[in-house]
């Protein structure tokens, strides 16, 4: 594929910037749904720690969050990447590179 190919157009890369921001909400949403967590989904920002200092959540969050994310996304999450938790944005980067290829059954978004 050469530049010119894949150079998208103004309006395709705000459509694109939209459905990124649909995932971040969905993905925060399912946060506080799944873990019960005492905040508003909107607090959660994109770039915020999900373990440690940011959310602070645990070993056993990881795997429900790894349940939830297959639910939302349709993305199934193994031992080996649960790396990818660092926050909402890490989320969704592995969920857009991941949704149509080996570990992906479907991109359909809930």
């Amino acid at each position: 594929m050469t530049l010119t190919e894949r150079t998208m157009t103004a309006s395709e890369l705000r459509s694109r910037a939209a459905e990124r921001r649909e995932l971040c909400a969905q993905i925060k949403e399912m946060l506080v749904e799944r873990l019960d967590l005492p905040i508003d989904a909107d607090w959660i920002t994109d770039d915020q720690p999900l373990f440690g200092r940011g959310l602070e959540l645990d070993s056993v969050d990881a795997l429900e969050l790894a349940v939830g994310i297959d639910d939302v996304a349709d993305v199934t999450i193994t031992d080996d990447q649960v790396g990818m938790f660092g926050s909402v944005n890490r989320v969704v980067d592995f969920v857009e590179t991941h949704r149509n290829g080996p570990f992906s059954a479907s991109s359909t978004l809930l």
